[in-house]
């Protein structure tokens, strides 16, 4: 994801499972400042130069540092249609990118991250929050899950933000620094609002 901080610990190479890019014609994500669109091959290089960052690598479990624009090809080819993930647009501009893969039926896992120039703006939390709606909304999710490592205490306000409570803590192997790294768990289950209206349809 996920992977900004803010990162939520899921997200992206071409060697391994992509950050989350499901239902390519799914419902416009939309929110007051930003604007969504689903990755393609014009940004490899600015996927490259972003995430490509330290401090976004480090706090993420599939970025590697360095990130190249190889590295961003060959993970925007390799997404599918089984994989949910957005860029995140300001004023036209990518900035970062959001998305979710799906575990089981009724489960996924959200993940994120923002370009280090745009930190502490809110942007993080006004994504993942349009990514949550429509996770509950459109693509009828009834949990969600996500993680971030223990000193990335960015990711963990964005995600106390959202309603999620933590549900333990773990390993998880970081690519950028080559080792694991201890990870917080949490889930946040659908709203029992939107589990009677999408009953009701």
């Amino acid at each position: 994801m996920a992977s900004p901080f803010f990162m939520t610990g899921f997200f992206m190479t071409g060697r391994h499972a992509a950050l989350p890019m499901r239902e390519r014609s799914a419902p416009r994500m939309r929110s007051p400042r930003l604007t969504y669109r689903p990755i393609d091959a014009r940004d490899a290089g600015r996927v490259a130069t972003l995430a490509g960052d330290w401090d976004i690598a480090r706090m993420t479990s599939r970025i590697p540092h360095p990130y190249t624009i190889v590295d961003a090809d060959l993970w925007i080819a390799s997404i599918d249609d089984d994989e949910f993930v957005r860029a995140i647009l300001l004023g036209g501009e990518l900035i970062g990118a959001v998305g979710y893969i799906r575990h089981e039926p009724k489960q996924a896992e959200i993940g994120y991250w923002i370009g280090k120039p745009w930190w502490g703006n809110g942007y993080a939390t006004e994504a993942a929050r349009t990514l949550v709606d429509h996770c509950f909304q459109e693509a009828g999710f009834d949990q969600l899950t996500c993680g971030h490592f223990v000193d990335n205490a960015g990711s963990a306000r964005v995600i106390s933000k959202l309603g999620f409570r933590p549900i333990g803590t773990g390993a998880q192997w970081c690519e950028a620094r080559n080792c694991e790294v201890e990870t917080v768990r949490y889930a946040r289950g659908r709203p029992l609002l939107d589990r009677w209206r999408s009953f009701m349809r």
